[in-house]
């Protein structure tokens, strides 16, 4: 049995990011992923229905594995997002008044960052994990620049264009855990597809941990 906090997420810190997911396919794709080995997964609310495949992977995954929502924009979406049962709120961007009511709600907060301003807005709002967005752009290089002034301890993780072959580079720069979106999940992939992405993840990550 996992406990909804960051101590969870460390013990494998890689979110699946299943955007366009749908209610009916939405339990036989997390399984696929959750037996691979990952504990997080993200379904952003630009998705078919989101607030009901958030519900039934909850559901599925009581006590298996995390469950919340990503691109949530509003205090609102926020709320909508624990009365679904959401245990992690996720943003591309740094909104305090998102953040701070993700945390006044009982959740993870886990806001978008791209310059340091916003990372260390972000931690004073309370978040707990900062989303390096779009990692693509910033590079190993713009992480490490940024983990220079971060305090020691921040969990920093790298989102958009990772790759299983990247992953070992990425936490020499310091990152702490990764969002995969597209390479572990697009509309039309299987459940097999799905979880065989998810394991060549979970083995570059551990692997990283050992070199």
């Amino acid at each position: 049995m996992i406990s909804c906090s960051v101590e969870t997420l460390d013990a494998l810190p890689l979110v699946a990011i299943l955007r366009g997911l749908k209610p009916d396919e939405a339990v036989d794709i997390g399984e696929a992923i959750v037996a691979a080995g990952f504990v997080c997964l993200e379904v952003p609310l630009n998705s078919p229905e989101p607030l009901e495949s958030l519900r039934r992977l909850r559901h599925a995954l009581e006590g298996r594995a995390l469950v919340g929502a990503g691109t949530v924009l509003t205090i609102e979406a926020a709320r909508d997002v624990a009365s679904a049962g959401g245990q992690i709120v996720i943003s591309p961007n740094t909104n305090p008044g998102v953040i701070g009511a993700a945390k006044a709600l009982g959740l993870l907060s886990m806001p978008g960052f791209f310059t340091p301003s916003e990372a260390f807005q972000a931690l004073e709002a309370g978040a707990d994990v900062l989303k390096l967005f779009p990692a693509e752009v910033a590079g190993p290089p713009g992480l490490k620049a940024v983990r220079a002034v971060l305090p020691t301890g921040t969990r920093v993780y790298a989102v958009g264009g990772v790759d299983p072959d990247g992953i070992a580079g990425w936490c020499r720069a310091g990152a702490s855990g990764f969002g995969i979106g597209s390479a572990l999940f697009r509309p039309g992939v299987s459940p097999e597809q799905a979880g065989a992405s998810a394991s060549a993840f979970v083995a570059a990550w551990r692997s990283s941990q050992t070199a």
